[in-house]
């Protein structure tokens, strides 16, 4: 459930599922960060040994409030992370997140990019990712992503003005945001060290954001390690 949540929250703040166009307004764009929005996800990750897990994922949108010496925009998960962002005309981009664990907002050094300007194909960047879904196949922490540390990972604008067709409808006028990374990962000892490759494909629906997302880690027939996928889709905003 931890890693369906990281995901979640790579996607949403990092690609936050990580703009808001070219207006000034954050709510009539690709990523709406004024308050009162809600966007509920159908979550499936599926593993290379047949294990399936489900999850609903809820996020909303609270509003811009004082964050540092600044002002950024609040939005909350309802597995209780907290994440606050900010747009201008470089793009949208996190600027610091919190769990319940901790007491204060901690910031984002460099800041996450959610989408990145100008809004046209071949527009990249990139941000930090972990591996979310390889696991282990017999050593604790099973989870990669405990013991490993973060890898760049690069995103893309690969299409404008696409359809997505989701649970909660059929949107139109959607970019599609692809990231590739890779992560060294002693795979076996016949094997030994491989690149694993990460990847993520995202929609962004004009007005409402983020509306499906897809995350690929192979684990390209290790013997010690476990890879899958992950499928998250909208299923209501408002």
């Amino acid at each position: 459930m931890a890693g369906r949540r990281m995901i979640f929250r790579a996607s949403c703040a990092l690609a936050s599922a990580w703009l808001a166009g070219c207006s000034p307004s954050p709510g009539s764009g690709y990523f709406p960060l004024d308050k009162g929005h809600r966007w509920v996800y159908r979550s499936t990750s599926e593993w290379e040994n047949a294990t399936v897990e489900r999850e609903t994922v809820e996020l909303t949108t609270l509003g811009e409030e004082r964050l540092g010496d600044g002002k950024a925009w609040h939005r909350r998960s309802a597995s209780g992370v907290d994440y606050w962002l900010r747009a201008d005309d470089s793009g949208v981009y996190r600027v610091a997140s919190k769990t319940d664990v901790v007491a204060e907002p901690q910031p984002d050094q460099p800041v996450r990019y959610v989408l990145k300007a100008p809004l046209a194909v071949g527009t990249s960047w990139q941000a930090a990712t972990n591996a979310y879904l390889l696991r282990r196949n017999a050593e604790f922490p099973p989870e990669i992503r405990h013991t490993h540390a973060p890898v760049p990972m690069t995103y893309r604008i690969e299409a404008l003005g696409e359809a997505v067709r989701t649970p909660a409808g059929d949107f139109e006028d959607c970019l599609r945001v692809r990231g590739s990374a890779v992560m060294r990962l002693f795979a076996d000892p016949v094997a030994g060290f491989r690149d694993l490759p990460l990847s993520t494909t995202e929609w962004y629906c004009k007005g409402v954001g983020l509306v499906k997302l897809e995350r690929s880690e192979p684990a390209s027939h290790s013997t010690f390690l476990n890879g899958g996928t992950l499928v998250m889709e909208l299923t209501a905003w408002q």
